[in-house]
């Protein structure tokens, strides 16, 4: 039997799939099907040669395929209608044949609806054969040759007629020649007296006056011509945008440099080493850290070529070519940019491999690299790109509407806008990995913990660290100020979302972690904002501070406990480094108190109630996620709507310290403080509101342990009351280290006289093993007097029941039925009786009569005061009297709660975690109620509502704290919203259920907010103002050089910290009213350039050239100081002035400055270049510990990068929280150093000399007066 004809079935399908969406013809038609002679439609498409149908144009796969190669296609007449035809007319009028070559074929009979259609089928089937193109094709190969042949012919008739050309030449010179040679003859054969006469003198005269004015009058009009082209608004425009080319170049020429660099010293280096005989990095980890980084590298090496090109024919400039040959390229940086993270995460991991390691600072140490990092290399193609958009943005401004190239310009900047975007993205996500390795990489010893990609950089700063206990060494008394050594103590710390480390720095700027205390694992430590009168370490580090320490207390698991304690420099700087430790060692401990509401009563843990919540990971209409995870394990987040980002800033699982701090800072780019407020009263109010409807329902529906039902308590207590204390963590269970709980800050009587839990005020103490030094607790029920004493005796227990030695008391209403010894080494779910107890107490356990309900639901309140222990409890019992309140802590600061068995030893497992509500359930059960009656599940859920709304309270009051406590001057300024905060605390203060510790906690915040920033020792920019209206008291050569360096750097700061961070947000300073939206970056503006103007109207006020020249020198030696207070805004200040005009011009004076000045001059002028993005300012601010002065346009030129590089919300309207990050990383940088205060005495004599503005010329006086000091020299 004959098989069937095969073919390549798969290529026929790839090719309808190309027929369908690039087919020369496409469309419905109407087939005559062979079988039945019906008519059905079909999809058809034609592709080259080949007729493909489809059932329906959304069909993947082809129903049949027509080869069109010999056939021929006509028109063919409609066929007639029959009387029982119920089809239109007009639609059997359009026929087509497609007839195949050989005999036999039954033609593919077609129709369409409309003629038109029909002809364009009918021609496109026609033009569909290969045959005819190759005929087509002859023919024109014809044409060419035969037009060639005629080229070649006319080639050489030209060379022809250009030959007789140039010989015809030759004979018109020779002839022309000849013509002068006669002339001379014939003129030499004339008479003398045939001459010209002479001219009579005065008319001679007035012929020559005539010819100079003439040529005044044409120079002079041209010289009008030119000057008002000059002065004209176009030519301003053509040098500006000259101007801004030549820029381009410059940063092009930086940027290949830049990627030469890390080609030949880093990429071809590692893949050599790859290829040794024991690599120290694989080829996949290489090519993955530099993937595209060659092919960018050649890309615009061959656009830097063509720039240089381009001003090789100035003033000619056409650049949008260039750009065209740069976009088709895109899709490599599009590579480069999604494999970005990925790399700095592979770089990361590599480096925890010693050998490459220590090869990779072997070719950091290179001289070409600077002292830059691999990782820096690697992040400077994300910038190129919005750098261009920039440059296209300020060269569309100054093209005309007009110009040839606006076209081609705004395509390519709308092509880059668009890869920028994404670049933007990928760098906010890395900026966290780039700064852990740069932090780490400037540790002498390095720090294995900073190559972990999840740990998140918070805050750093500098610290003084007073001695401990043990030392008692007062630290010597050194004035931070002018050149004086720095305090002994100072350290420079990091905090991030796991650690706290605490670093010296050389006089090198690199950094050397403590031997002991280096290295702080936050999970160990317990923050004490307020040391007490009675704590060693307070009475050790001295008094005197005004409360600007604080304390960490460390409890490593395999050592010995020991605590720090360091002193901040301001009421401010304590309150954000004290805000943003809790706030990190509530995240790490994932805010304990909703791990412990749903862990202990749902089978749903909070870390799975996360991972379960696709609203936190999923993207959606209103959000959109990024790769990277924040603190708490969740995905940050790229885009979002405004409700979003609400509702994660009070979802109660967790609050990142990270979104938060971002959130604070640029929150009114996209909302308002009136909005946020409200948020967060809502919260206040509904609590409920803040948690998924889904993680409520697990959370209500799943219990642990099986309670039974009380059909008798069915009502739910009052849920109005509101927590100001941070959450208790769950107990956990740990062998090797004490148990940790989370504990609320308020004041609480330690109790004096050891005593167990008892319910009854009038029992005696007991010869038994007690709890001690605990908060003693009473709570009446409701409608009940509240006892006056705070205290009762203890409850008998054997003497074989082991006991805890640091619990809670409690006190309640005594029960009526006697009272039996209770067991609280075990957890409420342990199967063991107490060993005195026997089955009595485990028979009991479950059954509680309905008094009891009553009674445990009118401790309800006193169990969450049990939870907080005001004093780090010592592990030996100290007495003290009944009444004895301890100083209140702050609200959100974690504490840990020690508990020790009595006559177990460190290693006995049979310690038990107890959580406070089972706790309390036990020692209620233990009261020997005889009732079997059970607790009732509606109590149970009213325990978790109750904790819940102290979660949201807690979440509202925190998120509080750290904004008064890191942004006060957004109360400063608003009023509104100042009172709106006064009125949500003070309605919390109004509730009557408020426990003690939360009225503590709202006070604390309503006194931070209320009392005014004792700022009296420093000066304001007021003081400035009004000095410079002051007059002139001394003058230059009257003041030394330290005298002058220390005033500048302190009125440098002065007018630098007084800026408000809100201005750094939307470009205000670029705006046309930018003295109304950014008056204070104006005045700082306005500063730098009267000083600027000072220092170069001294040098000039100067008439002979040595005092000149010792002027300059007396400066230079200003900025060196200023150097070393790192005073950089001083240090640029100087050097600008010194590079104007009208003083560098005047050689002669230069002349007289010695060389060692001038090196001095050149190392100073390198430190503040703006080459590079002010690379090597920027190593040196990350070198030095504050406090110091940076130059501010280095950040707002940042800032404006960032701005237009990418815009505020996206096209569906969501916010751009990715750009709000990187922002908030530059203001954060900033308040860095605007926090950090000078020790330097004010001198007013220097001060008002800097500040009077009769000694400041204008520029054009100062030219003047440079050119009367030395003229121009004339050319030649």
């Amino acid at each position: 039997m004959q098989k069937g004809v095969r073919y390549n079935e798969g290529h026929a399908l790839f090719l309808s799939v190309v027929a369908r969406k690039e087919g020369s013809k496409r469309g419905f038609l109407s087939k005559k099907t062979t079988e039945n002679s019906r008519w059905t439609e079909k999809y058809f498409a034609l592709y080259q040669n080949v007729l493909f149908y489809f059932e329906n144009d959304q069909s993947s796969r082809p129903s049949g395929i027509y080869l069109l190669e010999g056939c021929t296609c006509e028109r063919g007449p409609a066929p007639k209608v029959s009387a029982i035809s119920k089809e239109p007319v007009e639609k059997q009028q359009h026929y087509f044949l497609v007839v195949f070559g050989h005999d036999g074929q039954k033609p593919l009979e077609l129709r369409t609806e409309e003629e038109s259609d029909c002809n364009e089928w009918v021609e496109s089937v026609q033009q569909a054969s290969y045959s005819d193109i190759i005929i087509e094709r002859e023919i024109l190969m014809q044409k060419y040759i035969h037009l060639v042949q005629i080229m070649e012919t006319e080639k050489i008739a030209a060379n022809q007629l250009r030959t007789q050309l140039e010989d015809q030449d030759t004979e018109i010179e020779r002839l022309k020649a000849e013509i002068v040679m006669m002339n001379k003859t014939k003129e030499r054969m004339l008479p003398y007296h045939n001459n010209q006469e002479e001219e009579d003198p005065d008319i001679k005269k007035i012929k020559k006056v005539q010819s100079f004015m003439r040529g005044w009058l044409c120079r002079r009009k041209w010289k009008i011509i030119v000057q008002d082209y000059i002065s004209s608004p176009h030519a301003e425009s053509m040098r500006k945008r000259n101007q801004i080319v030549f820029n381009m170049v410059e940063a092009e020429t930086e940027y290949v440099h830049q990627l030469s660099i890390l080609v030949n010293c880093f990429l071809r280096p590692l893949r050599m080493a790859a290829s040794s005989k024991k690599p120290p990095i694989n080829h996949d980890n290489v090519s993955t850290i530099f993937l595209n980084s060659e092919t960018i590298m050649f890309l615009h090496e061959i656009f830097h070529q063509g720039l240089n090109a381009r001003i090789a024919n100035w003033p000619t400039l056409v650049l949008a070519d260039l750009f065209d040959i740069l976009l088709p390229m895109l899709n490599i940086y599009q590579e480069f940019v999604r494999n970005h993270q990925y790399s700095l995460q592979v770089l990361a991991n590599c480096k925890q491999n010693r050998d490459f390691d220590k090869l990779l600072k072997q070719y950091e140490s290179n001289a070409a690299c600077e002292g830059r990092m691999l990782e820096t290399f690697l992040t400077y193609p994300m910038f190129q790109i919005p750098r261009y958009i920039i440059t296209l943005h300020e060269l569309l401004a100054h093209t005309p509407h007009e110009h040839v190239e606006r076209k081609s310009l705004e395509f390519a900047k709308s092509k880059l806008e668009e890869l920028s975007k994404m670049m933007h993205d990928e760098v906010s996500d890395t900026e966290n990995i780039r700064k852990n390795l740069a932090i780490e990489r400037m540790i002498v010893e390095g720090c294995d913990i900073l190559l972990d990609t999840s740990q998140t950089f918070v805050r750093q700063g500098s610290l003084i660290q007073l001695p401990s206990s043990s030392e008692r060494g007062m630290l010597s008394k050194v004035r931070l100020g002018s050149l004086s050594l720095r305090k002994e103590g100072e350290r420079q710390c990091f905090l991030f979302t796991k650690h706290f480390l605490i670093c010296t720095r050389t006089s090198g700027g690199k950094l050397h972690l403590l031997k002991q205390g280096g290295t702080l694992s936050l999970i160990e430590c317990t923050l004490i904002e307020e040391l007490e009168a009675n704590d060693e370490d307070y009475n050790a580090a001295g008094q005197g501070f005004n409360h600007l320490e604080f304390k960490v207390v460390v409890e490593p698991p395999d050592g010995q406990a020991f605590s720090v304690v360091l002193l901040a420099p301001s009421r401010q700087e304590k309150a954000a480094w004290t805000s943003d430790i809790s706030q990190c060692i509530d995240n790490i401990r994932c805010n304990g108190l909703m791990t412990s509401v749903f862990e202990e009563n749902s089978k749903v843990s909070v870390p799975h109630m996360i991972k379960s919540d696709a609203r936190l990971h999923k993207d959606d209409i209103d959000i959109c996620f990024s790769k990277t995870l924040n603190s708490c394990k969740v995905p940050q987040i790229r885009y979002a709507s405004v409700e979003r980002l609400l509702e994660r800033l009070t979802d109660l699982r967790f609050l990142s310290i990270d979104f938060l701090n971002t959130f604070l800072h640029t929150y009114r780019i996209f909302t308002t403080a009136a909005v946020v407020i409200d948020k967060l009263a809502d919260i206040y109010r509904k609590p409920f509101t803040s948690i998924p409807v889904r993680s409520l329902e697990l959370f209500f529906a799943t219990n642990q342990g099986s309670w039974g039902t009380d059909p008798l308590n069915n009502k739910s207590p009052r849920l109005i009351r509101k927590f100001s204390s941070p959450p208790p963590l769950i107990l956990s269970s740990r062998t090797s280290s004490p148990v940790h709980c989370r504990k609320l800050s308020l004041n609480c009587p330690i109790s004096g006289k050891p005593g167990v839990l008892d319910v009854s005020p009038t029992s005696s103490a007991a010869n038994s093993p007690t709890f001690s030094h605990c908060p003693s607790i009473s709570s009446p029920p409701p409608n009940s007097p509240r006892p006056t004493s705070g205290f009762f005796s203890s409850l008998p227990t054997t003497p074989h029941s082991p006991s805890l030695p640091h619990a809670s008391g409690v006190s309640s209403p005594p029960p009526t039925s006697t009272k039996a010894p209770m067991d609280f080494s075990r957890g409420p779910g342990s199967p063991e009786p107490s060993p005195a107890v026997g089955e009595d107490v485990s028979g009991e356990l479950p059954r509680l009569d309905a008094f009891c309900g009553k009674l445990r639901r009118s401790i309800r309140r006193v169990v969450l005061e049990s939870v907080s222990m005001d004093k780090f409890l010592p592990e030996t019992p100290a007495s003290s009297e009944p009444g004895d309140m301890s100083p209140c802590r702050s609200p959100s600061t974690p504490r840990h709660l020690r508990f020790r068995q009595s006559g177990v030893t460190p290693g006995d497992n049979s310690r038990c975690p107890l959580s406070p509500a089972s706790a309390f359930a036990i020692a209620t059960a233990a009261a020997g109620h005889s009732s079997t009656q059970s607790f009732s599940n509606s109590d149970k859920v009213c325990d978790k509502e109750f904790i819940i709304r102290r979660a949201a309270t807690n979440r509202v009051l925190n998120v509080l704290r750290h904004w008064i406590s890191k942004h006060s001057q957004d109360f400063e300024m608003n009023i509104e919203l100042k009172m709106g905060v006064i009125n949500l605390l003070e309605e919390v203060l109004r509730d009557p259920d408020l426990l003690p510790q939360e009225r503590k906690a709202t006070s604390n915040i309503l006194s931070a907010l209320s009392q005014e920033e004792q700022d009296d020792a420093q000066l304001k920019i007021e003081d400035i103002l009004q000095m410079a209206e002051s007059p002139k008291a001394e003058c230059f050569e009257s003041l030394s050089a330290m005298e002058l360096a220390e005033q500048i750097t302190m009125l440098d700061h002065i007018v630098f910290r007084s800026i408000p961070y809100e201005e750094f947000l939307g470009q205000g300073w670029m705006k046309v009213d930018k003295t109304e939206r950014t008056p204070y970056i104006m005045k700082t503006s306005q500063h730098f350039n009267d000083m600027s103007n000072l220092v170069a109207s001294q040098i000039m006020a100067h008439t002979d050239v040595g005092s000149r020249a010792n002027s300059i020198e007396k400066w230079l030696a200003v900025a060196d100081i200023c150097r070393c207070l790192n005073n950089y805004n001083g240090v640029l200040e100087i050097t600008s002035a010194l590079n104007r005009s009208p003083i560098y011009r005047l050689k002669k004076t230069w002349a007289k400055v010695c060389k060692q000045t001038k090196a001095l001059m050149d190392r100073l002028q390198k430190t503040v270049s703006t080459e590079g993005r002010f690379k090597n300012l920027r190593e040196t601010l990350k070198n030095c510990n504050p406090p110091c002065v940076p130059y501010l346009g280095m950040y707002l030129t940042d800032l404006a990068f960032i701005e237009e590089g990418t815009p505020n919300f996206t096209e569906e309207g969501l916010v751009n929280f990715s750009k709000m990050r990187m922002i908030s990383h530059i203001i954060r940088e900033i308040r860095q150093f605007q926090q950090a205060p000078y020790r330097i005495e004010h001198q007013l004599k220097v001060t008002q000399f800097l500040l009077d503005k009769t000694l400041v010329m204008d520029e054009d006086t100062l030219y003047d007066l440079s050119l009367k000091i030395e003229p121009r020299v004339p050319p030649g």
